[in-house]
């Protein structure tokens, strides 16, 4: 049993799906498409939507299943409030190319394309925003760079007490994914934003409750009434409070 969970770990964690190489994107907003070489020669692929008069970008890491063929719908929200966003696609979803081995594989991806939109944006312009298991790679790499602030859309405490609960029997020094928000947090300078619907059932809305614990004055917690796991960049109380932010 547990060399299956070794084995099988990514699989569990990500639901990973493909776009044709030669798909097309239909969205009907101004984007661009990009594509960046990572550090083992994997292209990675990411959209990048366009506001008019633009104030600044939200780099946006979505959640572990789904691909920019059906993310990218969640543009307009950010755009309509005369944001940039680019959404990446994670290494073997859509037309990322490569194979999910582990966090610090992840993590180098990660970091190498927010470098490249860095030589686009600056970086007190730049928003990073992470949902569910983007979460956790949406605080380190916060922690590792100077952006103008940081948004969690239904994170975890910690991604090991996490997967704990869900399989008590498989040890924490076989897991390849730890991502530890709970430490990366408090380290963080810059305004800290999370969201968390009261029903979800997936990440309990207490991980979001003690993550604010640890944080001071430059960190921010608003509970959705009545929001499940799926939908927070659609729910009306989180639009009202993006629109605070981004004023």
């Amino acid at each position: 049993m547990i060399s299956y969970f070794y084995f099988n770990q990514v699989d569990l964690v990500f639901y990973r799906s493909k776009l044709p190489k030669d798909y097309k994107f239909d969205y009907q907003q101004k984007f661009e498409e990009i594509n960046i070489s990572s550090f083992d020669g994997s292209v990675l692929n990411g959209l990048l939507f366009k506001a008019e008069n633009s104030k600044g970008l939200v780099f946006y890491l979505h959640g572990n299943a789904g691909t920019l063929e059906t993310w990218g719908k969640i543009a307009k929200i950010y755009t309509s409030l005369g944001y940039d966003i680019f959404i990446l696609d994670y290494r073997s979803f859509g037309k990322s190319e490569g194979e999910i081995e582990n966090e610090e594989q992840l993590s180098k991806d990660i970091s190498i394309v927010y470098k490249k939109v860095t030589e686009r944006y600056r970086e007190d312009k730049i928003i990073i925003a992470g949902y569910s298991i983007g979460s956790g790679f949406a605080a380190k790499l916060a922690l590792e760079n100077n952006p103008k602030a940081l948004i969690l859309q239904a994170p975890y405490y910690n991604f090991l007490e996490l997967s704990s609960s869900r399989v008590p029997f498989f040890p924490d020094f076989m897991k390849k994914f730890s991502l530890e928000t709970n430490l990366y947090l408090p380290k963080i300078k810059r305004p800290i934003y999370i969201f968390h619907g009261t029903k979800d059932q997936l990440i309990p809305i207490d991980n979001s409750v003690r993550l604010k614990r640890l944080l001071k004055a430059n960190a921010y917690f608003y509970p959705l009434k009545n929001q499940e796991h799926i939908g927070v960049n659609e729910n009306e109380d989180f639009q009202k409070q993006l629109k605070r932010i981004l004023e």
